[in-house]
């Protein structure tokens, strides 16, 4: 029988449970009403704007069906628009509004902030040995998950 305080999965799930309740708590405490997952598409927009839902969605590692939601959610907040593609007449891409890179500009430091404190028992070099073995861990079994990440080339508007 295994112990659970050495099982990497659960560890895995309990650091995701603190790392997204730091997340929550920070943004409380701001006045910013944000997820983790739209912080990460709105970045992700900031970087890349006009993608389509898709191809954020597998940008962010995050499952087609339900960034729809993230995504209505966004727009609702009037952080992210959908506008006519320019290109495809039938499609939407997503673009972050001036509201939303404001928003942004205001959770990034914040999130820089959860980052450090998530590590702070960690010395510079653990840190960095922990985030390469994330790395290698999550890149090795990317194809296993339900949203596997997609990355595309950073646009040159950004």
């Amino acid at each position: 029988m295994s112990d659970l305080e050495t099982l990497p999965g659960h560890l895995v799930r309990r650091l995701h449970q603190i790392s997204v309740a730091r997340f929550a708590c920070r943004m409380t405490q701001a006045g910013l009403d944000l997820t983790s997952v739209q912080y990460a598409a709105m970045l992700t927009l900031r970087d890349h704007p006009g993608l389509d839902q898709q191809t954020l969605a597998g940008m962010i590692a995050y499952d087609r069906v339900t960034i729809g939601g993230v995504i209505d959610r966004l727009v609702q907040k009037g952080l992210v628009s959908r506008e006519v593609s320019p290109s495809d007449r039938r499609a939407r891409v997503l673009l972050l509004s001036p509201l939303g890179r404001e928003a942004l500009d205001a959770a990034t430091p914040l999130v820089d902030e959860v980052q450090a404190d998530l590590l702070s028992h960690l010395t510079p070099e653990e840190c960095e040995l922990f985030v390469k073995l994330l790395q290698k861990t999550t890149q090795a079994g990317n194809e296993m998950s339900r949203a596997p990440l997609r990355l595309v080339a950073r646009s040159e508007s950004a």
